[in-house]
């Protein structure tokens, strides 16, 4: 069955960047002049997943009422003859069929997940994270969606991160799996899974990012999943699950695969990564590189910050 929803888990509470995140979400903080939320959106667009279904909670309106349309600003842009921000003001309109079910209560990600499940129904969807950018150019979700038309089952994103990062992710035990001319990035197989470990005891350095194409079985993993690390029901836990069960041969059972992703990755729930992501892409914009990039040498050449003690 073709994969033809996303569900974005965007209910989180931003604490890392508060107060900003007081009263504004976090996906709604702006990469240069885009809500990060809304560059998740186009990637899920972008392949053909038009169906999307954001999974708030109470204080993220924001959130919903940026995919709606603007009649009173639409108006006032026409009235200027400003057809360019005419145009990016209907864009994030017209990107998607964008639904929202509300998270009641912040019990972790499997739970956000599990809140889609009437809306996905009995068909394998892909899950976006709202606060993990990946660069346009790199293309991880189309190849996520080829590795489960070939595979079944459930696919994650990997990335090799240092080992002294293991313990903020979830992190895989794999193996190979043989790749063709037309695959873009490496694939294995998932064996183990386990969140969040110490330095000391993770399998690899395998980490999971915010990219997951989930067979529809997660969701019935997901009512049985106990709260694990954080006191949270942790999507992690659900795959690894799904992951052992294939292993020892079961019934029925769905294979767990990983893409191990090489390519550009933005992770705009950290502030200094979420900096980095606005200079990055300013930087390389038509209509702000040429201004911004100049600038940046010179910043740099004086000394950057400690240039500006003198």
């Amino acid at each position: 069955m073709p994969v033809t929803k996303a569900v974005i888990p965007a209910a989180g509470l931003g604490t890392r960047f508060l107060p900003a995140t007081k009263a504004v979400p976090k996906e709604m903080l702006p990469v240069v002049d885009r809500p990060a939320i809304e560059y998740v959106v186009e990637e899920a667009s972008r392949v053909g997943l038009r169906d999307v279904l954001l999974v708030t909670s109470r204080t993220k309106k924001a959130i919903e009422d940026h995919f709606d349309r603007e009649a009173d600003i639409e108006a006032a842009l026409e009235r200027k003859g400003d057809e360019t921000r005419l145009r990016r003001v209907r864009a994030s309109a017209e990107l998607a069929e964008v639904h929202s079910v509300r998270q009641p209560s912040p019990r972790g990600l499997g739970h956000a997940v599990l809140c889609a499940a009437a809306h996905v129904g009995d068909e394998p969807f892909a899950v976006l994270l709202g606060d993990d950018l990946i660069d346009e150019r790199d293309p991880l979700l189309a190849e996520m969606l080829a590795v489960q038309a070939r595979f079944g089952g459930s696919v994650i994103a990997l990335m090799e991160v240092p080992q002294e990062q293991v313990s903020m992710y979830g992190v895989a035990t794999v193996e190979s799996v043989p790749t063709g001319p037309d695959d873009r990035y490496g694939i294995v197989r998932i064996l183990d899974l386990v969140e969040k470990p110490p330095v000391a005891e993770a399998p690899s350095n395998l980490a999971i990012i915010g990219r997951y194409v989930l067979a529809p079985e997660i969701f019935e993993v997901l009512r049985h999943t106990e709260p694990g690390r954080g006191g949270e029901i942790q999507i992690t836990d659900a795959l690894r699950t799904l992951a052992l069960h294939a292993a020892a041969g079961g019934a029925d059972a769905q294979p767990v695969h990983g893409v191990v992703f090489t390519g550009r990755r933005y992770d705009t729930g950290d502030r200094v990564d979420y900096l980095k992501a606005v200079i990055r892409l300013a930087c390389e914009r038509a209509d702000l590189g040429p201004d911004l990039y100049p600038w940046l040498e010179e910043y740099v050449a004086a000394g950057g910050p400690k240039g500006n003690l003198s």
